[in-house]
Order: C-alpha cells, then sequence, then structure tokens
C-alpha cells in the first residue's frame, strides 16, 4: 500500500533532485575562497625598545623579501632584503645598523626612536616571478607618553 499524498509528489521530486543536483555546483563555482592578504602586523612601541614587523599571510614559495621605509619601491628607502632560502642578507640606503630581517621575513629593529615611526613596506617575489607588496606601520611613543598613560590608568581606578 502506497502513501496517499506520495502519487500527487512524484512529479515533483525529479526537479526538486535535478535542482538540488545542479545548485550546489553552481554555488562553489561562483563563491570563491577568502583568503587572507599578505600584510605587514602593525606594531606600537616604546622608544628604546626592540621591535619585530612581522609578516602575516607569506605566499607560499616565497624566494625574496625586501623591506622598504615608506610606502614607495624606491632604492632610496630600501633597507635590505633576505632571500628566503640560503642565509643571505643585504642591506640598502635605507639600513641604520639596527634593522636585521629575520628567517621568516619579519624585520626586527633594535632600539627604535622616534624617527623609525612610520609606514614599512615588504615586497615578496614569488617563483613565478610576480611579485606581491605588504603594508604596515610602527608607532613609536617616548617615556611621557606612558608616564601620562601610567598617570591616567591610576586616576580612574581611585
Amino acid at each position: 500500500m502506497e502513501f496517499p499524498a506520495a502519487s500527487a509528489y512524484r512529479r515533483l521530486v525529479p526537479w526538486l533532485g535535478l535542482l538540488l543536483a545542479v545548485f550546489p555546483s553552481s554555488l562553489t563555482t561562483r563563491i570563491l575562497p577568502t583568503t587572507e592578504q599578505f600584510a605587514i602586523v602593525s606594531t606600537i612601541a616604546a622608544e628604546g625598545q626592540d621591535v619585530i614587523l612581522r609578516i602575516r599571510n607569506t605566499p607560499p614559495g616565497v624566494l625574496v623579501i625586501w623591506w622598504y621605509r615608506g610606502r614607495v619601491v624606491k632604492y632610496s628607502n630600501l633597507i635590505g632584503y633576505i632571500a628566503l632560502g640560503p642565509d643571505d642578507y643585504v642591506t640598502g640606503p635605507g639600513y641604520t645598523h639596527r634593522e636585521t630581517a629575520l628567517f621568516d621575513g619579519s624585520l626586527k629593529i633594535r632600539k627604535v626612536t622616534p624617527s623609525d615611526e612610520g609606514i614599512y613596506l615588504a615586497v615578496a617575489l614569488l617563483p613565478n616571478g610576480q611579485r606581491t607588496k605588504a603594508l604596515g606601520s610602527l608607532n613609536v611613543f617616548g617615556p611621557a607618553f606612558f608616564k601620562h598613560s601610567l598617570s591616567e590608568n591610576h586616576r580612574h581606578r581611585e
């Protein structure tokens, strides 16, 4: 014996099956996966601290990362670059003898000063010859800022 309503829905079942078969495949071709962008983690530091400007979402197979002070890829702004394969770090005109490119591509700056504050640019060379850019900022605060912040926090607690 058959369920009484089954015969009424029989004609809809093939269409429903077809829609279920076609619709998900069209969804997967139109919705692209989101990928995180190659970036420099912006950092805040106190004057005199050692700072590491970390890179986030390094593309696979990066061959070289160039570091620049400022937004522009210009030789005079070049701090240095590191080949991520061999132990090879080369400096440029923007090098102040306090910067070191680390083997994960990050940039370490020893004893930051207010003149280190600003935008930094990392350019990665990919195996296919293409380049991708990352921007980040470094903010440097002097001791007066921290004394003021500490006194403000103390006042709010009372």
